[in-house]
Order: structure tokens, then C-alpha cells, then sequence
């Protein structure tokens, strides 16, 4: 299974936001299995750095966190492809249109985000991190 990991469930676990945590924690160990992998957009790099710094203000700190989230994830592009796609998009946000593009034109399985109202228009799957987690260990029983 291919997962888009949106912006937010990123920053829950590298700025440790709580009550988001264990459960955006959880759903990165995901990519430790032999069937998932998951992959952040190549523009929320940018904003997951940008976030991060504001809030911890230190640049290697904030460095080294993204160092250790790409041993995790995968790194999506953002070419003209997915960005035309988005414009073409009548969603109101433009950031959420692109993150949405980026996971439906490279053929990802869902997104799994904290505002899943964010995607209503998305013809993939959109889960809260809990309801991914509760998949999974559905599919285990």
C-alpha cells in the first residue's frame, strides 16, 4: 500500500504535539512493514522545515529531525504535472489540492491527514490517522 503522509500528521510526531503523537507516531512505524510505503510530498518538505524551525528555532535541530523522517518515508516530486493538475482543481486550498494531486497521479492508495475535510472532492482514500491504524490491525485478525 502506497500512503501520502499529509503535512500535519508529520508535525504532530517531529514537534511531538499532543494528543496527536502516539497515533501520528504509529502511523510512520507503518513504513516498517514489508506492504506500506509512505511518502511525503516534496513541497511539504519545505513547510514541515519551515513549521518546525518557526517553533523549535534551530536549524540543525530542525535538519537532523528531517534527516531521520526521510530514513522513514519517501520523498514524492512535484513536477508541473501534479501542480496543473491541482490548479485544475476547484478545491479552495491550494496546498491540499497539490498534496492531493501529488498522491493521485503517482497512484498512492490514500492520505492519510488529521483534516480529512480538507480532501471531500478526493476520488482516493482519506483516513485520520486512528481510522489507518485500525485497518491495518483489522487485517491482521
Amino acid at each position: 500500500m502506497k500512503l501520502l503522509i499529509d503535512t500535519n500528521v508529520v508535525l504532530d510526531v517531529l514537534l511531538k504535539r499532543e494528543p496527536y503523537f502516539n497515533n501520528a507516531a504509529n502511523v510512520l512505524n507503518l513504513a516498517q512493514r514489508n506492504d506500506v510505503r509512505e511518502y511525503v510530498s516534496a513541497s511539504a518538505i519545505t513547510d514541515i522545515y519551515y513549521i518546525a524551525k518557526r517553533q523549535m528555532k534551530d536549524h540543525s535541530a530542525v535538519k537532523d529531525l528531517l534527516k531521520r523522517l526521510l530514513m522513514i518515508v519517501s520523498v514524492a516530486a512535484v513536477s508541473e504535472r501534479e501542480i496543473q493538475n491541482a490548479i485544475n482543481l476547484e478545491w479552495t486550498d491550494f496546498e491540499d489540492s497539490v498534496q492531493y494531486s501529488v498522491a493521485l497521479l503517482n497512484e498512492m492508495d490514500g492520505i492519510v491527514t488529521r483534516n480529512p475535510t480538507d480532501y471531500q472532492g478526493s476520488s482516493i482514500q482519506v483516513w485520520l490517522p486512528a481510522q489507518v491504524l485500525e485497518a491495518f490491525s483489522d487485517e491482521r485478525q
